[in-house]
């Protein structure tokens, strides 16, 4: 969030002092991002440092009022026309929770999801009734317009976020149950200590060797098949037995 840009974006409409950005900032956004009045001051004074605001005297109760300069203008024009940069996205703190979650001892991950999944639908029910008010506030005429619509793209924006939210957790909990499939299925496969010996080394399925533990008797080995007489043998063996 730009505090920096909004206040600048709230001082091109005229001067104000610092509770009123205050207030005007939250009433465009609908409070989604309260300020106190410290961070107000402490961004003025850092844009004043900037030369992208200057005092402008005081009101008749004696608040400093602040004004947008020539730079300040042209540093609000090149950030409307800039797009959001993501490549640096910021900590999202559901992300960073299960990415820890995953594998940590005592910790059911799936019970993890279903958990923010609640809240992530509750959060997405209220936006959408509050968007329900905004627009009838917004259709009855009986509201400050160009605040209610800024109002209801910023809950539209949160009802498309929470909405991606609730997928991206059927998302990873279906993820989860793969992997952990996979998991069981590598370890139903047999390991190296059960792969099949070399040619003559005795294993425990081995009939010589299958009773020891026991004492029992091993069944005896079944007889080698003795191979078939050729052709040319079959002659010689019937001349012998006529003599």
């Amino acid at each position: 969030m730009s505090i920096r840009h909004g206040l600048l974006a709230l001082l091109e409409r005229g001067p104000r002092y610092g509770s009123q950005l205050r207030t005007e900032f939250e009433s465009r956004t609908g409070s989604t991002w309260p300020l106190n009045v410290g961070q107000v001051y402490t961004t003025l004074a850092r844009l004043e440092r900037d030369g992208l605001v200057a005092p402008d005297g005081e009101d008749s109760a004696g608040h400093t009022l602040y004004a947008i300069t020539d730079t300040g203008r042209t540093e609000l024009r090149e950030w409307y026309e800039r797009p959001v940069d993501r490549a640096n996205p910021p900590r999202d703190e559901l992300s960073i929770k299960l990415a820890m979650a995953v594998g940590a001892p005592g910790v059911d991950i799936r019970a993890v999801i279903q958990s923010q999944r609640h809240a992530t639908i509750r959060a997405m029910q209220d936006y959408t009734r509050l968007k329900a008010t905004a627009l009838a506030a917004i259709e009855s005429g009986q509201s400050r317009e160009r605040d209610d619509v800024a109002w209801l793209l910023v809950l539209e924006q949160l009802i498309f976020q929470t909405e991606a939210e609730a997928r991206w957790l059927d998302h990873c909990e279906t993820r989860l149950v793969r992997l952990s499939l996979s998991a069981d299925r590598r370890a139903a496969r047999p390991g190296p200590h059960q792969a099949e010996p070399a040619d003559g080394e005795p294993t425990h399925a081995d009939p010589a060797h299958a009773d020891e533990d026991s004492g029992a008797a091993a069944p005896a080995p079944a007889p080698t098949k003795t191979p078939a007489p050729t052709a040319t043998a079959r002659p010689r063996t019937a001349r012998t037995r006529r003599g």
